[in-house]
């Protein structure tokens, strides 16, 4: 059995004996910046991303092929996309990427599930763009008892952020999908056709779907997001790497954050044009570009920042842990914007922080 093979077993095993002994922790020796071998790359970065809006500057990186620059002929690009948090997480897990772009929620489970072990957050991405649509006649959280609302997945990102909103409202909903409200995971594109047909009540979803439940389907915006989080700012998006692979190769790692810093700041100086490669990747995946009336309302609905706004991942974590979907947890060592912040500079940009407040 290879070495790579025992490895991913376990973290796999850490990960299912974690829901009985979470406890996390990191060592500032673990930098990246002190690792053996700082020009190390690897002969393939396995990279995932979802088809969302929201992982905008992952979209235009790979369509502007901004990461295959960067990683130059040395390194061999593989995307891989996934449709919600947990499931790039078990990919992390098992080997089978290196680097993803992903919410914060599934970010802190690994890192909790591996007891610090598995990744580290290296860039924010993306502010914004969440929320819970519903159809007409549903005007507040006491409207809801009874209704059933979707989410893209269970522990992602948007199931915990409705939980939480739910249990501040004085309401409860478990995770077998009973309570005073029936909350459903099911994929993006599941929850959309459910709610044009009348099957689900509303849906708590990033962009674009956010926007295409209320122009496609005529919902209602009941919960903007962003209006919950101080300055309006959260991390919806940002980009972690396998540790194992960041000791390895920090050459690369540097290199996909030099693409990654390119393609944020394409989305800043081109917004029109990022929309249109944004949404050329999209077409590349499904098939189907957005329609330009939801490309736009998506975007104006975001901010794409290198700022892993780490103030809010620390309180997701607590709300994780308020709903039952994560154990107390230290976060401490989760950060590690040692590369990034090199990158940044040698750009001629401000540097980012991993301060909890």
């Amino acid at each position: 059995m290879s070495s790579r093979t025992i490895r991913a077993l376990a973290l796999a095993t850490a990960a299912v004996l974690a829901s009985t002994a979470l406890a996390a922790c990191g060592s500032d020796e673990e930098k990246a910046s002190t690792s053996a071998g700082a020009g190390a790359e690897a002969e393939t970065l396995r990279l995932g991303y979802f088809p969302n809006i929201t992982h905008a500057p992952a979209l235009v990186g790979v369509n502007k092929k901004y990461f295959e620059e960067a990683l130059g002929t040395g390194t061999k690009l593989d995307p891989k996309t996934f449709n919600a948090g947990p499931a790039a997480i078990e990919a992390l897990f098992s080997g089978a990427i290196d680097a993803t772009y992903i919410g914060p929620n599934p970010a802190i489970n690994g890192w909790s599930q591996s007891k610090g072990t598995a990744l580290k957050i290296i860039a924010g991405s993306t502010s914004g763009g969440a929320g819970l649509v519903v159809k007409e006649g549903i005007n507040s959280a006491a409207d809801l008892k009874g209704k059933k609302i979707a989410t893209p997945q269970l522990g992602n990102t948007q199931d915990v952020a409705l939980r939480a909103w739910l249990k501040e409202n004085g309401l409860n909903a478990d995770q077998q999908g009973g309570g005073d409200v029936s909350i459903q995971p099911q994929d993006n594109a599941t929850a959309l056709q459910a709610f044009a047909q009348g099957a689900i009540d509303g849906a708590w979803v990033p962009e674009p779907n956010l926007s295409r439940l209320q122009l496609e389907s005529k919902g209602k915006l009941l919960v903007d997001e962003k209006t919950l989080w101080p300055n309006q700012e959260f991390v919806t998006t940002h980009l972690i790497v396998s540790q194992e692979f960041l000791k390895k190769y920090p050459g690369t790692v540097k290199k996909l954050l030099q693409g990654h810093v390119k393609s944020v700041k394409y989305i800043e100086t081109n917004n029109a044009e990022a929309q249109k490669a944004a949404n050329d990747q999209l077409a590349a995946l499904s098939g189907k570009p957005l329609k330009d009336e939801i490309l736009q309302a998506a975007f104006k609905n975001l901010k794409f920042t290198h700022d892993p706004i780490a103030s809010s991942l620390y309180t997701s974590a607590k709300n994780a842990e308020s709903v039952g979907l994560l154990k107390p947890v230290d976060l401490k060592g989760i950060y590690d914007l040692t590369l990034l912040n090199e990158v940044l500079k040698a750009d001629g940009q401000p540097e980012v922080s991993d301060a909890a407040a």
